[in-house]
């Protein structure tokens, strides 16, 4: 008797899959966005009454190729192209986040596309047309960095009061330079720890010395930069004395 009920409960499960199988081969026809075969379904799916009520893998189709590494065709064989004025921090702020995340990567794929024109042009030994477009994209990415970083950091200073992502401290090193060093966990208390101790936040006596002279060539250097901006302004006023200060301030 038991073996005859276990007989009949076999030939009840194979005929329900048969019929589950048979319906959903018919159905897959109907449906355009089938992209997967009908074995990858589990053999032990019983009670399918719609091909609907799978789970289908979708996958978007790229609608656009390698073209969108190159300018559009309207500007090809052009010198200038039009263009313009880069992003601003004041125009960036006014703007929400998921706005400057969509920005970013729409100067993302401009800067690709400016990049390789650039290339071209050197391998062509051409001059680029419109090369300004590339340093606006730049100053463009430049600033919407700058803008959410400041929300990062007026962020923290809500949640956690501390200005800087990782917390730290000014000190001195061993070469007598002031740094900024970085805090960190560590699993043991400081004056146990030996790779702690062994760092060095002060310098000798005798370090002083190159210090100042490490200051008077930074001093050295910054004022022959100047005295070489006043030579340059000096000649540039002898030779165009008909432009303004700012026009000559852009020439220097």
């Amino acid at each position: 008797m038991a073996a005859s009920r276990l007989a009949a409960l076999c030939q009840g499960v194979s005929a329900a899959l048969k019929a589950s199988r048979a319906l959903i081969t018919s159905h897959a026809p109907t449906s355009p966005g089938c992209r997967f075969a009908v074995g990858l379904l589990s053999k032990n799916t019983l009670h399918v009454t719609s091909f609907h009520q799978c789970r289908l893998l979708h996958t978007t189709l790229s609608r656009k190729g390698l073209e969108e590494f190159f300018d559009d065709p309207k500007n090809w064989g052009q010198e200038k192209v039009k263009s313009g004025a880069s992003w601003t921090c004041q125009q960036l702020r006014n703007k929400s986040n998921e706005d400057l995340h969509k920005l970013w990567y729409v100067l993302l794929k401009e800067r690709n596309m400016l990049l390789t024109l650039e290339q071209e042009a050197k391998r062509q030994r051409l001059p680029m047309p419109s090369p300004e477009r590339l340093e606006k994209v730049v100053e463009s990415m430049d600033a919407l960095d700058k803008v959410v970083q400041e929300r990062e950091d007026a962020l923290r200073l809500l949640q956690t009061g501390q200005e800087k992502a990782r917390p730290g401290a000014w000190r001195r090193d061993l070469f007598g330079r002031i740094i900024w060093h970085k805090f960190k966990h560590w699993p043991i208390p400081w004056y146990l720890n030996k790779r702690y101790n062994r760092k060095r936040f002060f310098a000798m006596p005798y370090v002083e010395r190159f210090v100042r002279l490490r200051f008077e060539k930074y001093a050295r250097i910054e004022s022959r930069k100047k005295s070489l901006k006043k030579k340059k302004q000096k000649i540039l006023q002898q030779k165009f004395p008909h432009l303004s200060d700012a026009q000559k301030s852009s020439l220097a």
